[in-house]
């Protein structure tokens, strides 16, 4: 069999394996075993983090639009069941940038979501 010379693609993966472990603490930075094992750690953990970033995001979006809600008299849950019976459909991230940034047109969605729960 015909002997294999690995020279440049192995130099190449560890390149690059090296490249991605930049920055990293001690021995995770500069050697090559050390920092294969944390780059794969932290690719899952990078997988892992755009998950929890979409959930967080939606907490975040919840807890402005209850905590808008509150002084017109009404929770969360009310306020969403209302624009679901009103046939609004607005997404928690558009609801919750009104709340901040545009006070009148958030009123009027809960003056609508009112009158969609008969109240």
């Amino acid at each position: 069999m015909a002997r294999v010379k690995r020279g440049s693609n192995k130099v190449e993966r560890r390149k690059k394996i090296l490249k991605l472990a930049k920055g990293y603490f001690g021995g995770k930075s500069r050697l090559y075993r050390s920092a294969k094992e944390q780059v794969e750690r932290s690719l899952v953990y990078s997988f892992i983090g755009r998950k929890q970033k979409k959930r967080d995001m939606r907490r975040l979006f919840i807890t402005r639009i209850n905590a808008a809600c509150r002084p017109f008299g009404m929770s969360y849950s009310r306020f969403i069941d209302g624009l679901n019976k009103a046939q609004v459909a607005i997404d928690r991230k558009m609801l919750a940038n009104l709340a901040v940034s545009d006070e009148a047109a958030f009123s009027a969605l809960v003056e609508k979501a009112r009158t969609a729960l008969g109240k």
